[in-house]
């Protein structure tokens, strides 16, 4: 720390000097001050627009940040005349002092422009933003503090600040606002300043604790540092980002809507579509030695360890004996240039995701410029030359420049959807392309034939052209260094250190080597306290959020994170300190790294919608440049059913398989490929084999669940046995066998580290469908306490003649039923199955309604949720209001079963913790979710909709116990409110919970529709149901049917066919006896004529009509061709916008006949046949033309 001396005016007078020289003096130094306090408040402007901007890194998965605190140059002045003491000379001291005010104000001027200095001294820390979890170095500092004890003036730190602010507002900068809510922790306590001392004259008082820190402190002394840290109109602060990831690949448009909007841009030359390999691996994020390595959602842990490691061989492979001297110098240049590069890591020891990779390696995703301001993603081009410099591994990239080779890859996708794998996707892609380039490392000799996806993105539309360039000029080199000893593998450090996660961690980094990796502080600190401590989390996102943003990185990085936290969008802000700067920590300078993990990928989607409200805002990714912000972010992730087999199907159902048992399984597994749209031929084969896979492992391990990180292990052999039986089997399960053993080398992962399996969101897909009579019925009710379930339970009892003509209905309550609930449901069914059950419970997460649909599936029985409708939030399926009605409901209560009552002394808490049960869902996706499940939903008034806006004061005290249960659920998850740190606060936020409901409780009851209005809608939709008449909604936008294409064709109209049929028979007597057993107008429904089939022709074959797909072409038919056994015509397509159509078949033809027993694809012999005698032709002259539609089969 640096302290800023202040000299004083008085102290280079003489003691012996006359009044009259000194006042003389004296005024001319006013003078003198008035031009030198313009001077300084320009400098401090200058010094502060100076600054580096902080940074901040964001990822599909999860942001860091690194700051920084400091209170800048303390220091105590005392004005005096000579060393006098003051109190000794009380009587000179009266005489002086005006003097000394007027000396405080010159001091306070120059004070201002030391603080300018300071600030421009101090370092930047490290931030970085991923999709799910962003990091970020953020500094502490608190500025120019000078303390008089001439009562009545300011002092230099509160001038220093009113100028500072001056010239933020000067710039349009807003002031920080106070949140008065809980937040992480309760807000700061001021800090009362220190008393002066009392002798004369001028000094600085050197303060221990200003000194930087040794590695002898203890864990209690670096912690007390930031909780001892006061947060003063000084403090100022900096973020900056160190790592950067794309966006996360959820998009609140369609997949259909996303790839017209892909296609459109590229036929018009706006764009071109770039597609890449998706490795199936783990995201690792590496900004030099000093920057960081981070995971998805992570840093300091094995994964990071395990990053680094690859990436430190990678380099000696490639580089050999000079790979020391490059690592060393690639360190130096991410850190100098400010760069971060994201890479896929893909190896067998940190647990398997769709396939073990036969090598542990790294595939660079992204190169990111830091800089400045908001990051800077690399084009493609860009991030080829950059690998092929430091000669790091590529990704396999292809470039489709025309509608007509767009077009064709989304056809060759869908065709390759459900069997697709590495060679028939790359070759596929190789012959559709515009632009081919090979990556370095081979995803089939690397990692296999499972093929994870395709991650397809527009780029600018000169991307090809910029492309070939880079290829022409820069070569790629040959690894050099392969054949040498390079020393244990990575696989063989964790298989000798099993026992010991830190072990292993250790020895990884020391055998990457000092030039990679000098310093293990990330991994386990400085030695004198745990790297990754907890302490900080609490007080750290209050001090920074409170504290002056010292340039617009800063100011945004707050915005954001106070918009997350008033949104609630769920994630969680970890805090670490930084080691890296633990030399330089003090008292008044304190780095941190923060790590932003985004719990929920529906938050980006609601970040965005914030985005459009105040377009200042930073987002938590960037796109590509070149492009409208519309288009930026226009990405599709395009998976494989051979991989979500393994991954979504089997390992992400295995807690369900072991927990729930095979029904509730097989309805999980059903759901998941009806949402995919999985053709049904495909799904019956899953479905077979899913059954005996379930039978399989349960068999194998009864009750015991089979561990997710290592679930290859026995689904690899039974993948493989399955498909030796068949050609059938073959093609469903891809490629299996050749099972790399992991058992002995898995990292050590602790459960709270391992990534979590990804979780597909999908559109609902509902048909329309009836709900025929006398089936089962399960009435159930997603809500909340107060909801009104238990009164509608009541008048349906009441109404069960007219609703269900006598089927009988029982209810079951859940306050009155002992054990466990839905156990008794079952029983209850199993008793009475044409019944109807009333689930007089409320039933609020994914898992109930898991359970009810088992119930559903193994008693034949429909399930009907009954929801009450409002519009909810962002962030809830239930508004606020709707929280109020709830919250009025149950504190009128009286002697309630549940004893959930105005007895009840934490009836606010309960219904906070029932709300926060569907957090992190909004209504559309709410009911979106239950319609996927079960097919329909009712929804039960609550709230009238020209009600007046809910009182603030409601409101805020809602607010406040939302901000207060995620303070409490953080620190003591489900313990009850009434015990724990924040007794005493939920105690005093119940009771005026208590009586703002009851002054407003003529205003929520004015706004509610009355129960018995509420009832009879719901009894009337129900009674709709019972009748058979209800009709499911239909999805806003039809689901592409991934995986059916077989082959293209072009669709002929039956009547014309039929017509021109007969006009032949009456003109050739032989045809007319033909047809007159063959019932041609009942049998000819369909007909089309084939252009090309995937099994005959090839995938690219059948992909190549994409781009005149729905087209209209004149077809023309020029023969007739019948035997005893088929008939046909031969056909010629005509073309399409001067594109001419062209069948792939030898014979062009449409099949009109066959004859019992005959396939129809034999009907191309046809021909042959005539030629030898075996059938007959007629020719048509002159040719009849018909108009066909060019689809896909």
């Amino acid at each position: 720390m640096t302290n800023s001396n202040a000299p004083s005016s008085s102290a280079n007078y003489s003691k012996k000097r006359k009044a009259a020289q000194q006042k003389g003096r004296m005024s001319k130094r006013r003078e003198a001050i008035k031009g030198t306090s313009t001077i300084a408040v320009a400098d401090v402007s200058n010094k502060l627009s100076e600054m580096n901007v902080g940074e901040n890194i964001w990822q599909s998965h999860a942001p860091v940040s690194s700051v920084r605190y400091k209170n800048c140059g303390t220091t105590k002045s005392l004005m005096a005349h000579g060393k006098k003491s003051l109190k000794g000379k009380a009587a000179q001291e009266k005489g002086m002092m005006s003097k000394r005010r007027e000396a405080t104000k010159d001091t306070s001027t120059i004070a201002v422009a030391d603080v300018s200095n300071k600030l421009s001294e101090m370092n930047v820390g490290e931030n970085i933003w991923q999709s799910h979890a962003s990091v970020s170095s953020v500094r502490y500092k608190n500025c120019g503090t000078t303390k008089s004890v001439m009562a009545g003036k300011k002092s230099a730190r509160m001038m220093a600040h009113d100028k500072i602010s001056a010239g933020a507002m000067a710039r349009g900068e807003k002031s920080i606002k106070k949140s008065k809510s809980y937040g992480i922790v309760s807000g700061v306590m001021p800090v009362e300043a220190e008393k002066s001392p009392l002798n004369g004259g001028t000094f600085t008082k050197e303060d221990n604790s200003t000194k930087p820190l040794q590695n002898k402190k203890n864990k209690s002394a670096i912690s007390k540092l930031l909780e001892n840290f006061p947060v003063e109109n000084s403090t100022c602060s900096l973020a900056q980002i160190r790592a950067t990831f794309y966006p996360k690949f959820e998009n609140e448009k369609s997949d259909q809507e996303i790839r017209t909007r892909m296609i459109d841009m590229v036929s018009k030359g706006l764009a071109t579509l770039e597609v890449s390999v998706k490795h199936s691996g783990s995201l690792f994020m590496y900004a030099g030695c000093e920057g960081g390595a981070y995971a998805k959602n992570s840093f300091g842990n094995i994964y990071t360890a395990v990053g680094v490691f690859v990436l430190g061989r990678t380099f000696q492979e490639a580089w050999g004996s000079r790979a020391s001297k490059k690592q060393s110098k690639f360190n130096s240049y991410l850190e100098r240039k400010r760069m971060c590069i994201s890479m896929e890591l893909v190896t067998a020891v940190l647990g398997d995701h769709g396939q073990r990779p036969q090598e542990d390696y790294v595939v660079v995703t992204a190169v990111t410029k830091l800089g400045k301001g908001k990051p800077e993603f690399y084009s493609t081009p860009e991030i080829i030359c950059f690998c092929r410099k430091w000669r790091l591994p590529t990704n396999h990239f292809w470039l489709f420049s025309t509608r007509k080779s767009v077009t064709s890859f989304f056809a060759a996708y869908d065709a390759l959807y459900e069997e697709g794998t590495a060679t028939t996707v790359c070759k596929a892609l190789d012959e559709l392309a515009n632009l081919s380039i090979p990556g370095s490392k081979d995803h089939i000799k690397m990692q296999g034939e499972i093929l994870e996806g395709l991650v397809a993105r527009v780029v600018t539309r000169d991307s090809s052209k910029r492309m070939k360039k880079v290829l022409k000029y820069s070569t790629p080199h040959l690894p050099v260094g392969v054949g040498l000893d390079l020393g244990p593998s990575l696989r063989e450090i964790c298989a000798a250190n099993r026992s010991d996660e830190k072990q292993q961690i250790k020895t990884l980094l020391q055998n990457v080597g000092t030039s990679f990796c000098p310093s293990f502080v990330d991994w386990f600190g400085n030695g004198s306290t745990d790297a990754h401590s907890a302490d900080a989390d609490e007080s750290f996102i209050s001090k920074f959020l409170q504290a002056n943003p010292s340039d617009l990185s800063t100011t945004k990085f707050q915005d954001i994170i106070r918009l997350m936290r008033e949104k609630h969008i769920p994630a969680a802000f970890k805090c670490y300190y930084n080691f890296h700067k633990a030399e330089s920590m003090s008292s008044d300078n304190l780095h941190f790294k923060m790590v932003i993990h985004v719990r929920n990928d529906s938050a980006f989607q609601r970040y965005q919608k914030q985005m459009r409200h105040k377009p200042g805002l930073w987002p938590l990714y960037r796109g590509k440049g070149g492009l409208a912000d519309e288009d930026a972010n226009l990405m599709i992730k395009l998976k494989f059913l051979t991989y979500k087999l393994r991954t979504f199907l089997i390992r992400n159902g295995l807690s369900i398989l072991f927990k729930e048992g095979p029904d509730a399984y097989k309805t999980y597994y059903m759901r998941q490929m009806r949402k995919w749209n999985t053709s049904e031929a495909k799904r019956g084969e899953l479905s077979t084999m899913l059954e005996e896979w379930a039978c399989y492992a349960r068999r194998k391990y009864g009750n015991e669940t089979l561990s997710g990180p290592m679930y290859l292990t026995e689904v690899e052999p039974f993948l493989e046995n399955y498909a030796k039986r068949s050609r059938k089997n073959r093609a469903l399960i891809g490629s299996a066998g050749n099972l790399v053993k992991a058992e002995d080398f898995l990292a050590i992962v602790d459960s709270g580290e391992n990534e979590v399996g990804e979780v597909e969101t999908a559109n609902p897909s509902v048909v329309k469908d009836s709900v025929g009579k006398g089936e089962g019925l399960i009435v159930f009710f997603p809500g909340i306490p107060g909801c009104g379930k238990s009164a509608l339970c009541k008048e349906i009892l009441c109404s069960t003649g007219k609703l269900w003509d006598g089927l009988p209905v029982h209810s079951l309550m859940g306050d009155l039923t002992k054990g466990n609930y839905w156990k008794k449901v079952a029983e209850e069914r199993n008793r009475n199955p044409s019944s109807v059950m009333l689930a007089d419970k409320n039933a609020p997460t994914v898992e109930v309604w898991r359970r009810i649909e088992g119930i559903c599936s193994s008693t034949k029985a429909f399930a009907v949720p009954v929801v009450p409708d409002c519009e909810g939030t962002d962030t809830n399926p239930y508004s606020l209001d709707a929280l109020a009605v709830f919250i009025l409901r149950v504190l009128l209560r009286s002697n309630h079963p549940g004893s959930l009552d105005k007895a009840c002394p934490t009836a606010g808490y309960v219904l906070l913790k029932f709300y926060h049960f569907y957090d992190g869902q909004d209504r559309k996706v709410f009911e979106a979710e239950l319609i996927e499940c079960f097919g329909s939903i009712v929804k039960m008034p609550l709230l009238k909709p020209n009600r007046s806006p809910l009182p603030e004061s409601v409101t805020s005290i809602l607010e406040e116990g939302i901000d207060l249960f995620r303070l409490h659920s953080i620190k003591h998850r489900r313990l009850d409110s009434s015990k724990g740190t924040y007794a005493q606060q939920w105690a005093k936020w119940e009771k005026k919970l208590r009586d703002i409901i009851y002054i407003n409780a003529e205003y929520l009851n004015s706004v509610q529709v009355p129960i018995d209005c509420a009832v009879k809608q719901v009894l009337k939709q129900l009674g709709t149901l019972a009748k058979g008449d209800y009709s499911r909604p239909r999805p806003i936008t039809a689901k592409r049917k991934a995986g059916s294409i077989i082959f293209a064709a072009v669709n002929i109209p039956v009547t014309e066919l039929q017509g021109l049929l007969h006009k032949l028979a009456e003109k050739n007597s032989e045809f007319d006896a033909f047809l007159k057993d063959k019932n041609v107008d009942r049998t000819l429904k369909q007909a089309h004529l084939t252009l090309a089939h995937k099994q005959n022709h090839g995938v690219t074959a059948v992909a190549s009509y994409a781009s005149v797909l729905h087209q209209n072409v004149p077809v023309e038919m020029t023969a007739l061709f019948f035997s005893d056994r088929w008939a046909a015509m031969e056909a010629h397509p005509g073309s399409v916008d001067g594109e001419e159509v062209k069948s792939k078949n030898m014979w062009p033809h449409i099949t009109l006949w066959t004859a019992k027993g005959a396939a129809a694809k034999e009907s191309s012999t046809l021909p042959q046949l005539f030629f030898k005698g075996r059938a007959t032709l007629i020719e048509i002259d002159p040719p009849v033309t018909v108009v066909g539609t060019i689809e896909f089969h």
